[in-house]
């Protein structure tokens, strides 16, 4: 990775460029949140941001840390209850798009944030679902943000929390999940997408620094690659401004 910026801000500006002015993003804390902040302050100033606490059109003069911070009230359209984000704006089909991460990730999209290893006898117990399954299956879209690791991208996650393609092809559609399904996974070496048919997961976009070795090495299946393969355009310098400054993100390696 390039030392003008790091692996962190290049998945920020990544994350924030997917989105599109006008969208309603459904937003949790981490680099999500830094990605919508980024985009609103950039390119995309009319977004509807909703943090799952409640804050609905929040515009937060700082960056929030976290979903319960005061700085997501103040200038904010509206505060309600948690149950009423889900269920008046998730459940109605008002989510244009969620952002969500996990522990494992397969070649369909499926996350896991359950357990690694057998269910009955796991390895490691994760914190469950929380709201992310609901965000799978009723966002019009998901965009995935995660480290690449092999051990988190395995062919096949040991337990599906939060669907994506499932078994690939019409399965997802089949079973009437509302929602549009993963759109990209990024991460700290590059952009992925789905195939449209078979929807596998399939390496869009290569980060500066990146190459198609490191990729494959960190995922546990034959990744496929797109044609052409693309490069990711790096931070501008108004979007390293932006993070470092108004947001005051660490330009420490991460």
């Amino acid at each position: 990775m390039s030392g003008e910026f790091t692996a962190r801000e290049i998945m920020v500006t990544a994350a924030a460029r997917m989105l599109r002015d006008g969208e309603v993003v459904l937003v949790g804390i981490g680099i999500p949140n830094l990605a919508v902040n980024l985009a609103l302050r950039t390119r995309c100033p009319n977004l509807m941001l909703i943090y799952e606490s409640g804050a609905v059109g929040a515009r937060p003069a700082r960056l929030p840390l976290s979903i319960g911070d005061p700085a997501l009230v103040a200038g904010a359209a509206g505060v309600c209850s948690m149950p009423d984000v889900f269920q008046y704006y998730l459940q109605r089909g008002w989510i244009d798009v969620g952002f969500l991460g996990g522990a494992q990730i397969d070649r369909f999209g499926n996350l896991n944030t359950t357990v690694i290893g057998d269910y009955a006898k796991p390895r490691i117990r994760l914190p469950g679902s929380g709201g992310a399954c609901e965000i799978a299956v009723l966002a019009r879209k998901v965009i995935v943000v995660m480290p690449h690791r092999r051990r988190a991208f395995p062919e096949r996650v040991d337990f599906i929390t939060s669907p994506g393609f499932l078994g690939g092809g019409r399965e997802r559609a089949e079973l009437s999940l509302a929602g549009g399904g993963p759109e990209a996974v990024l991460t700290d070496l590059g952009v992925l997408g789905f195939d449209p048919e078979t929807k596998e997961m399939l390496l869009v976009s290569l980060h500066p620094g990146a190459t198609v070795d490191e990729v494959r090495v960190q995922t546990g299946w034959e990744l496929r690659l797109a044609s052409p393969l693309g490069r990711t355009e790096p931070p501008s310098a108004e979007e390293l401004r932006v993070l470092r400054e108004e947001l005051a993100l660490s330009p420490a390696p991460a």
